[in-house]
């Protein structure tokens, strides 16, 4: 008899905010997303599972992403909001273009060290700060709901996050990570009824699915 069960995770990136072009590090800021590109959330909608947990972080541009694919045909539910997978808190930089935020000053230290060090301003949060964060919630998670579907519709940070824990990489190699807008990225953990230890392992299926 097989005693290994499968949690399986679906994690899809907001639609792109608007005004994207500008290329403003929108971090906390609760901006709006543009779903206008009906068909990528068409795209989404075909390949999702119909009984799921379906999970968004408390920022409205993963809301409305959700929204959108729950109207282009993927099975509408209550979305359970969590305050762990937001993007990460830029500080005093958040709205601020990378050629705004610059390389001398505060940039320099940042730049040293992209994972390890934290922006100007208070609250903000280093790229290794949202690894823990978002490693510990999926934890929780997972074991609460094993065996089921989880959709999640997050951020990039939180997706290389997520894709880190799962690969065991560090916070600098997960930022090598490019997450595009809309796609979906799919892992799993593997876990045994009866052992506590051996059996289980996480596993990515596949990253940035459902994009073109």
């Amino acid at each position: 008899m097989n005693d290994l069960t499968t949690t399986r995770w679906w994690w899809i990136r907001h639609a792109p905010v608007v005004d994207a072009k500008l290329g403003r590090l929108s971090g906390q800021a609760d901006v709006d997303a543009d779903v206008s590109d009906i068909n990528s959330f068409a795209r989404l909608a075909l390949h999702l599972p119909k009984d799921a947990l379906w999970v968004v972080s408390t920022l409205k541009r993963t809301q409305q992403t959700a929204q959108a694919v729950w109207k282009a045909g993927a099975i509408r539910t209550d979305a359970q909001p969590e305050a762990d997978f937001v993007e990460q808190d830029f500080g005093d930089w958040t709205q601020k273009t990378w050629d705004e935020v610059g390389f001398g000053g505060a940039a320099e230290a940042f730049w040293k060290d992209p994972a390890q060090a934290r922006p100007p301003g208070e609250p903000s949060e280093s790229f290794a700060d949202v690894c823990c964060r978002v490693a510990l919630k999926i934890e929780r998670l997972t074991h609460k709901n094993l065996g089921r579907d989880i959709i999640c519709v997050a951020h990039a940070g939180s997706i290389r996050a997520a894709v880190a824990m799962a690969l065991g990489l560090t916070p600098d190699q997960a930022l090598a990570l490019d997450v595009h807008n809309t796609s979906l990225t799919r892992l799993e953990f593997v876990s045994s009824r009866t052992k506590v230890h051996g059996d289980n392992h996480w596993r990515v299926v596949g990253l940035n699915q459902c994009w073109s």
